[in-house]
């Protein structure tokens, strides 16, 4: 039996499946926490990434690997390798005001002017800039360290530093980064459609020329990326989306809403799609196609922070939820507590609207937070249907999916019948699909998780009620 792993190092923790490269059965596992936070040390993800490999029986019989990763997060090292400052991670949202920079100097340099920047950017890389982006991370850092970015010599995603750091570092040298299309079309500085970087995208960014700055090699999807000293091969990675829809045995026509630490919708496509309102972000898959992405910064704390609230565990918060009714008595929750990446409101706050005497009761309050929380994921799920992205399954996946009230109402808020898989670590098992894709020379196919359905009459009204007192925020 020939063994591969998977790591899925999120921005909670690191997780680590090892399985049969040829059946795909689950061997062992292993998991270590993360700290909080939108500013975090790289090595913190490397001591996780060890005590999850320790967790999981270690590596001694697993032939090869691959690391799944959160995307965007800005690692930059200088010449000799080393971390310049802790890593800027996706939720970390300093680098809006970069962002509506970037997009308006665009605009000039490649079209009729600052309003024609969605536009350009759209084109060149199939999305918009927000703060998540790595590009308008490394604006912000040109602009508030200008003594770090003068050090920058290479600029790597979590997973490919992860990945570079199992290869032994700077034993191989800077220039052995490696990463994937899925990861790298997350950076903004890498036009998805056609595969490559865009250096004047990167120029712009910095502020200078980065000629003699190391962009990890993209691999293609079953490319080895290296080895690690003990010989164990290594895959190119992906992007944590991109993983789930690895590990979920994604096609065209699949839907997948995931609910963690922030909200994705996400879609197999066979081609990209190219969307200048940036609702949709143009990112690639971890097979050679696409996946277009919507994506809230507020997840499941949506309803984490009401469940604490209310001083309540998860079953007696879902109980309070469903025994209050679609619409929640008129209270509407806008989730925006991090401010918002869909829609790009990074100075949003969260707001509870339509109190009354009479209905501010725990039920819907507990209520309010589930119909907020999927209205705005609902919201995502019309952007692709606008694109005339297929939609013929959604699958409901991720922490917060677990929640039978958002098992329930999920449906009446989409619209449509949702299928649940049974919970897993889906982007660690992408991870380790493609670790045998790359060893063996083919994709396997492992049987994905059994799904059920479940489905409920459509609430029109409570997406409508949202809609009206979100866009409150957009008038501002």
């Amino acid at each position: 039996m020939t063994l591969v792993a998977g790591v899925d190092s999120s921005t909670q923790s690191c997780k680590v499946v090892i399985r049969d490269a040829g059946t795909g059965v689950l061997i062992r596992t292993g998991s270590a926490p993360h700290p909080d936070g939108t500013e975090v040390d790289p090595a913190a993800w490397w001591e996780a990434l060890q005590a999850a490999i320790a967790a999981a029986g270690g590596l001694d019989d697993v032939a090869a690997l691959a690391v799944g990763g959160q995307q965007h997060g800005m690692v930059a090292l200088d010449g000799r390798g080393e971390v310049i400052r802790p890593a800027l991670l996706w939720n970390d949202t300093r680098s809006a005001g970069a962002a509506a920079d970037l997009i308006a100097e665009l605009g000039v340099l490649r079209g009729s002017g600052p309003d024609d920047g969605p536009r350009a950017w759209a084109e060149a890389t199939g999305s918009v800039p927000v703060a998540s982006l790595t590009v308008t991370k490394l604006r912000w850092l040109a602009d508030h360290e200008p003594e770090n970015a003068a050090r920058v010599a290479a600029v790597a995603l979590p997973h490919d530093w992860l990945t570079w750091k199992l290869m032994g570092g700077m034993d191989v040298g800077l220039a052995a980064l490696a990463t994937d299309r899925s990861d790298a079309s997350g950076t903004g500085y890498f036009n998805t459609a056609a595969g490559t970087y865009d250096r004047t995208l990167l120029d712009l960014a910095l502020r200078r020329d980065t000629a003699g700055v190391v962009l990890p090699r993209v691999c293609g999807p079953d490319e080895r990326a290296g080895t690690t000293p003990a010989g164990i091969v290594l895959g190119p990675g992906c992007g944590d989306n991109a993983g789930a829809a690895l590990g979920l045995g994604m096609t065209s026509g699949d839907i997948s809403i995931s609910i963690g630490t922030s909200g994705v919708v996400a879609a197999v496509t066979d081609t990209p799609v190219v969307d200048p309102s940036g609702t949709l972000t143009g990112f690639a898959d971890a097979t050679g196609r696409f996946l277009p992405l919507a994506v809230t910064l507020n997840g499941s704390q949506t309803m984490d922070v009401i469940r604490a609230l209310l001083g309540v565990d998860y079953r007696e918060y879902d109980r309070l939820a469903l025994a209050s009714t679609p619409g929640a008595g008129g209270l509407t929750l806008v989730p925006y507590y991090q401010g918002e990446r869909t829609p790009n409101l990074p100075g949003a706050t969260g707001s509870l609207l339509g109190m009354t005497m009479a209905n501010l009761t725990r039920e819907n309050l507990a209520r309010a937070s589930v119909e907020g929380l999927l209205c705005g994921l609902a919201d995502g799920l019309e952007a692709f249907l606008s694109q005339d992205v297929p939609v013929e399954r959604i699958r409901l996946i991720g922490g917060g999916a677990r929640a039978l009230a958002v098992q329930r109402i999920a449906p009446s808020i989409f619209g449509r019948e949702i299928l649940l898989p049974e919970p897993g670590e889906y982007v660690a098992d992408g991870a380790a699909r493609q670790a045998a894709w790359v060893l063996t020379g083919e994709l396997p196919t492992w049987e994905t998780s059994p799904s059920t359905a479940t489905s409920a009459p459509p609430a029109p009204e409570v997406r409508a009620a949202y809609a009206a007192r979100r866009d409150l925020w957009a008038q501002r």
